[in-house]
């Protein structure tokens, strides 16, 4: 598990302007195949660092706890989806604007948006749904810890399931795709 670092709090849960390619800049190579996987590594690896800040500026605001404990390979198999659900689009990645939520009980709390790219107009929405995990021993310690102050040492600890929805707003038919991981 990793847990989201304190940094800040004050930063906006809606990130914008992610331009991956950035990360590639003097670059060069003569297999155009490298180049394709390196490209979507540097880009997998930036979608998952907006998702983290995310979770990490939402934990004290929204979630209501002092840390939030990630899965160590949750952020990567959510963003290598995103990226797997851009590919057919007409703006890519580009075109995206993803919705993080936290489903619990009573429905899925919302906990910030990601822009991809602020410069084009939206193609898709993903909403993802990450989920709390049930059976663990903070949620236990939480049931011992009433007298405290909301929030004040609670750790949510997230499950390594999640579920994204695609919905194409560029489609005069009714496009939407649910995919549980």
């Amino acid at each position: 598990m990793v847990a989201t670092s304190g940094a800040s709090s004050k930063a906006p849960a809606t990130a914008t302007g992610f331009h991956p390619d950035t990360d590639l800049d003097g670059w060069a190579c003569e297999a155009p195949e490298l180049g394709e996987v390196l490209f979507q590594e540097a880009t997998c690896r930036g979608l998952a660092r907006l998702l983290e800040n995310c979770l990490a500026t939402s934990k004290q605001s929204r979630l209501g706890c002092s840390r939030v404990l990630v899965p160590e390979t949750l952020t990567q198999r959510v963003a290598q989806d995103v990226l797997r659900l851009a590919a057919g689009e007409p703006c890519g990645l580009r075109g995206c604007v993803l919705h993080v939520g936290l489903e619990s009980g009573d429905g899925c709390r919302a906990l910030g948006r990601i822009v991809c790219d602020a410069s084009v107009v939206p193609t898709f929405e993903l909403t993802l749904a990450l989920k709390q995990e049930s059976c663990s021993w903070a949620s236990l310690r939480a049931l011992f810890s009433r007298g405290r102050a909301p929030g004040l040492g609670r750790t949510l600890v997230l499950s390594s399931g999640f579920r994204l929805v695609k919905k194409k707003l560029y489609s005069l038919i009714e496009a939407t795709v649910i995919e549980e991981c």
